[in-house]
């Protein structure tokens, strides 16, 4: 099973750059953040037609999350549970079937982004966010599933995941309460399944538009796959596909994906 993420920066701007993709890559569940559309809005058949099931979480404007999947949805559940006043459109859950027999449970989430971190509201809010789905994740393990929490974390967790660190020192990706927030939620067990396949240097998921980024390779690993010791057990392979950025109107984000042997 392969199983996916990818901010793709407005869904309906990207659906060919989209669809292009699951055709190259073939992936069995994805994740999408920002897919800035409501959920009328979402291009359902043309994902549909690609052979995926559809379940989406939008807002109108902006943030909105979705999952595609070619296997049935067993539950599909929208919204951070533990604050009933948000409003914002960050995450969404899935159960599927494997065809092997048992579940796999999928977390696509689109974590605050914090910034300017000095503001009153925003990166409060990213922090009490992140503790919220610490709480979650910590109820769904005693389940003991496979359970892969993926999405845009707007989380640079090392200086190796930067190509600049100096540069982010200030950014709300990069403070120390952030990174001890996401080594927090790691250590309830999760695996990342990027660095648990490669220790190669220049892991980049994100390029940002301006300042000729991309075509500096000014990059930062801010799109992660962190995985529950059942899906950690099955993991085979993952990667990042950094070519998606060289395309004509590309997201400033690249797909991120983990590879799990269901058969295991």
């Amino acid at each position: 099973m392969r199983i996916a993420t990818w901010n793709v920066n407005s869904v309906r701007l990207r659906l060919d750059n989209t669809l292009a993709w699951l055709a190259e890559r073939k992936p069995d569940v994805v994740c999408l953040q920002e897919i800035k559309c409501q959920d009328d809005q979402f291009p359902r058949d043309a994902f549909e037609t690609a052979g995926y099931n559809v379940a989406v979480h939008g807002q109108k404007g902006f943030n909105g999350v979705a999952v595609l999947s070619r296997l049935p949805f067993d539950e599909v559940t929208n919204g951070l549970p533990g604050d009933d006043e948000d409003v914002q459109s960050r995450f969404i859950e899935v159960v599927v079937s494997r065809p092997g027999g048992g579940v796999v449970r999928v977390c696509g989430i689109y974590l605050p982004n914090g910034n300017p971190p000095d503001d009153p509201v925003k990166y409060p809010y990213k922090l009490a966010w992140m503790a919220r789905l610490k709480a979650h994740i910590a109820a769904r393990l005693e389940l003991e599933e496979p359970l892969i929490v993926a999405g845009d974390y707007n989380v640079i967790p090392e200086p190796e995941d930067a190509a600049h660190p100096e540069m982010w020192v200030r950014d709300a990706l990069f403070l120390p309460r952030t990174r001890a927030a996401f080594r927090s939620l790691e250590a309830l067990g999760l695996t990342d399944a990027v660095r648990a396949t490669s220790d190669e240097a220049g892991l980049y998921t994100f390029w940002d538009y301006q300042a000729g980024a991309w075509q500096k390779n000014n990059g930062i690993r801010i799109d992660h796959l962190l995985l529950s010791p059942q899906a950690a057990d099955l993991l085979t392979g993952a990667g990042i596909d950094k070519h998606v950025r060289s395309w004509e109107k590309p997201s400033d984000h690249v797909p991120v994906w983990a590879d799990l042997d269901i058969a295991a």
